[in-house]
């Protein structure tokens, strides 16, 4: 009996090969994550930095939960396509906190159950802020979720400018490059614990520097008193897609200027140094 040859041992050596890739081409692909199709993605970043109050804290939750089951909120969602959002709600501060992670909003019940979820769990614990590191965390939210939505937002309130992490212009170019409208909700009440930090018209630094993408627009609020209508306006403008032009109301020019997307920065600099100032020996 004659050996066999190279040519017939290596097509011995790969016939099981051969044979198994021809299988596959008959066998049905891996089944994939389902993503749920929805009118729209919506992240509702809170600030609750160093310069919000406990009581601040605790009205933000509730005009939230006030605005949320509102019928202006409720026609907003029956106005889409689908009918149809997903929803989730984050504090920030120097770190984030999912405090109601995404649901799936499809009537009032559902309005309803997420303002119950926003219950009053505060942490007044005194940190900077960072609207660069919410805004990233955010858009990682939105890429990261099970949902598919025909338009993408994330709205941020806050009531400072960025003082930590990455600028806040970078943060936010590369949110919009994702595809993902970034809304502003300027808190203008000038109440904050450290009033060193404040910054007037701080509605310009958010036209300025934060906001951006298809449609986006800033809210001031200028009294506490005005949240939850300015937060119902706000929700009903992003939910049903009909965004005014930004609002800025034309204004002495103030002694920091708000239009310096650095402005944080150099006001936490300028602390810092004030500080080292009067206490050390």
């Amino acid at each position: 009996m004659t050996a066999p040859s190279n040519r017939a041992r290596h097509l011995h050596r790969i016939a099981p090969i051969l044979l198994g890739l021809m299988l596959s081409c008959f066998m049905p692909a891996p089944a994939t994550a389902q993503m749920t199709e929805v009118d729209l993605e919506l992240v509702l970043l809170v600030d609750v930095s160093r310069s919000m109050s406990e009581e601040e804290l605790e009205l933000q939750r509730r005009g939230y939960a006030e605005a949320l089951r509102s019928e202006d909120v409720f026609q907003a969602v029956q106005s889409g396509l689908l009918q149809t959002l997903a929803l989730t709600y984050v504090e920030w501060a120097g770190s984030q906190e999912v405090i109601v992670d995404w649901q799936l909003i499809e009537g009032r019940d559902d309005l309803n159950a997420f303002a119950d979820r926003l219950t009053a769990r505060f942490n007044p614990s005194m940190r900077r802020t960072s609207i660069s590191g919410a805004l990233g965390f955010a858009a990682g939210l939105i890429e990261g979720n099970a949902y598919r939505g025909l338009r993408r937002v994330i709205d941020i309130s806050g009531d400072g400018p960025n003082n930590l992490g990455p600028l806040v212009t970078r943060a936010r170019d590369e949110t919009i490059a994702k595809g993902i409208t970034i809304n502003g909700l300027p808190l203008m009440t000038a109440e904050g614990s450290i009033m060193f930090f404040h910054l007037d018209r701080l509605d310009i630094y958010y036209q300025s520097c934060v906001i951006g993408g298809s449609g986006a627009f800033v809210i001031p609020v200028y009294v506490w008193s005005d949240f939850a209508t300015a937060v119902r306006r706000k929700l009903v403008l992003e939910i049903a897609s009909h965004a005014p032009a930004p609002r800025i109301i034309k204004a002495q020019a103030p002694a920091r200027d708000p239009s310096d997307c650095r402005i944080g920065e150099k006001i936490w600099r300028e602390w810092q140094q004030n500080r080292q100032f009067f206490y050390d020996p």
